[in-house]
Order: C-alpha cells, then sequence, then structure tokens
C-alpha cells in the first residue's frame, strides 16, 4: 500500500495522520504534538492507551495519560523551586497538599505548529515546533525563550521519533525532559492483560519520599526490582507507583545491546520494542493504580528535583544549555514477533 501523510478533521481537531510499512499513527499537534494513536495495523498491535469514544476535549484534559505526551520540566520540583546554575526560578504550584510541587511543565499541552509533513516509498514523516517566548503564560514564572522541535518518520520500522531543543535566552536553559509514555494494556489486538510482562533495563532504586520527591538514598535492586529487570513482571493488575531507577542496556539472547524497554504478550509471542537514545539516564515505572488498562514505562534525562538535588550532575543527569546550544533525543517504537519455528 502507498505511505501517505495527511490532514484531518478528527472530531473537530485538526490532526494528522501517517500510514507506512503497515502501521498508522495519528498525532495532535494542538495537543503538545502527541501521538495520540500508534497502531500496526498488519500485526495486531495497539502501542498506546486509545479509546475509541475519546474526544480531543478528553484528551486535552488529562494531557499526560494518553498516547504519547513530551514533558518538558517533567515530573516534580519541590515547592515549585527550581534552580540554575545563574537565576532561581519560582514555578506554580501545581500539585495539591500534601505533595506541594510543581509537575509536568507546560509544553506537552500547547498548540504546535506542522513545519512540514510528506511521505515517499519508504516512509511517511511529519515535522512540528513550539516557539516558547513571552507570549505563553507561563513565561512570567520562566522567562527562558526556547524552541522545541520534533520529528515523527513511519516506516517499515515502526514509529521514530526525534525532539531538540534550542536555547534562545541568554541565560543558561535547564534541560530536564521525559514522555510520560502510556502503554495500552492489552496491546494485542484480543489478549488478556495478564499476560503482559516488561523488561526494563535498570542497574539500582532511587528512594522517594512521600511527596514523590528523592530522598537521595539509592539501594541496590531487590527480588521485586530485578522481576523487571529480567522481564518477569506483569506492569498491570497490582499498583506500580513511582518506581525510579537508574537506566542501562540489556543485552539480548543473541548477544546484542538493546537501549530500552521490551514488553512482551506471553499467549502470542507479540511484543512491543521501546529504544531510546543515551541522554535517557532514568526509567520511571506508574500504572495509575493497576486497573486503568495502560502502563507507563517513563524515560527521563533527568532525576527528578535534579536542579535542586545536593548531588553532582553525572548522577542526576542533570544539564544546563548554553545560550544558541540544542539538545538532542530520539525514540524508536516498534513491534516484535515471536522468532518462527522451523
Amino acid at each position: 500500500m502507498k505511505n501517505t501523510a495527511e490532514k484531518l478533521n478528527w472530531k473537530g481537531m485538526e490532526c494528522m495522520r501517517l500510514t507506512a510499512g503497515g502501521y498508522t499513527a495519528l498525532i495532535a499537534p494542538g495537543i503538545g504534538s502527541n501521538v495520540i494513536r500508534l497502531h500496526d495495523d498488519k500485526n495486531g498491535v495497539e502501542f498506546f492507551r486509545w479509546n475509541e469514544n475519546n474526544t480531543p476535549e478528553d484528551i486535552q484534559a488529562s494531557a499526560e495519560v494518553w498516547g504519547l505526551p513530551t514533558l518538558y520540566l517533567p515530573n516534580r520540583f519541590a515547592d515549585g523551586v527550581l534552580r540554575t546554575s545563574d537565576a532561581v526560578y519560582q514555578l506554580p504550584v501545581n500539585e495539591k497538599a500534601p505533595f506541594h510541587n510543581h509537575i509536568h511543565g507546560f509544553l506537552h499541552k500547547r498548540c504546535h505548529t506542522v513545519v512540514s509533513y510528506a511521505a515517499d516509498a519508504d516512509a511517511a514523516w511529519l515535522r512540528t515546533s513550539y516557539v516558547y517566548n513571552e507570549s505563553d503564560p507561563f513565561f512570567q514564572y520562566f522567562p527562558l525563550p526556547f524552541t522545541a522541535e520534533f520529528c515523527f518518520t513511519l516506516s517499515e520500522n515502526g514509529l521514530e521519533y526525534s525532539f531538540s531543543i534550542t536555547n534562545q535566552a541568554q541565560k543558561k536553559l535547564p534541560v530536564s525532559v521525559a514522555t510520560h509514555t502510556t502503554i495500552s494494556a492489552p496491546f494485542v489486538d484480543g489478549a488478556q492483560e495478564e499476560d503482559i510482562r516488561i523488561q526494563v533495563p535498570i542497574t539500582e532504586r532511587w528512594i522517594l519520599n512521600d511527596r514523590c520527591l528523592p530522598t537521595g538514598e539509592i539501594r541496590l535492586l531487590d527480588d521485586y526490582d530485578n522481576t523487571f529487570r529480567n522481564g518477569t513482571a506483569c506492569p498491570v493488575k497490582r499498583v506500580v507507583d513511582n518506581d525510579m531507577y537508574t537506566a542501562t542496556r540489556l543485552v539480548l539472547p543473541d548477544g546484542s545491546v538493546f537501549r530500552g524497554v521490551r514488553m512482551t504478550d506471553t499467549a502470542s509471542g507479540k511484543g512491543i520494542g521501546y529504544e531510546v537514545s543515551e541522554g535517557y539516564h532514568f526509567w520511571i515505572l506508574w500504572n495509575d493504580r493497576g486497573e486503568k488498562h495502560y502502563f507507563c514505562p517513563e524515560p527521563m534525562t533527568a532525576m527528578i528535583d535534579a536542579p535542586n538535588l545536593d548531588m553532582p550532575a553525572e548522577k542526576t543527569g542533570y544539564c544546563e544549555l548554553e545560550p544558541g546550544e540544542i539538545y538532542h533525543l530520539a525514540q524508536h517504537f516498534f513491534t516484535i514477533l515471536p522468532e518462527k519455528k522451523d
């Protein structure tokens, strides 16, 4: 079939639909360039949390828990305070007591601009951007202009996603980026969610307090944590509540190295590969109490509250961009099929 990239009206909102390589992606520039649906039409895999009855308003009301939302200034900053090397910013406290933090920033809620889109014999792609400046209502708290750019490429290899942020301020721009990745449970059409297993490349656990902030304590992996590491953990039908880990790489049975998460439906053998670039230093796992038919393996570039922690940047993953500097990240989603037996 011919690969396509097209605008369409999705229940009153302009969205982009990419089709290529047997996959279909529905992307909403008006909701933070969220990939609100990714489906492998050939193999029956629903990657992200999706509800056919949803409206754009439904997703906008809870933009963190549908599709693939990209968060800039993700997770929590204690009391809304963000300390950089050359300034202190007071962000709005938008997480109520007992937490009293700023949570998740603003980029995933903004209306982004379609820059270009096209398709050829190999792939379909979309580029979007968001220019953050004094016209944004958040600028009163965080007066550092930047441009965020997104590129989505769909092909027989699945969905490749790249993100960059360019500092256009005269001061240093703090870098903390994540995707609040919502994986559908079940993700194989017609499957049972209790058959899902997840493997996450982790090396150590960060302990959080009752405000979901790091205590500074870092522990070796215990038996529970190792179920994620060895791929025997079921990520739903129980509570997984902000389990925070340092990321590493998986070594696959064939000896190859994979930097990312692998999810398997044990009944069918089908799975999801979720690969991330080197800039993502942490995984946090969460499933909204376990009974909402989705779970979130969230890659993060920096630790929760990283700029405020009394720890070296090489431990927290925190970094800052000089004026004019650009920061790049990438992710890749694809279907894993069971090996054919002779």
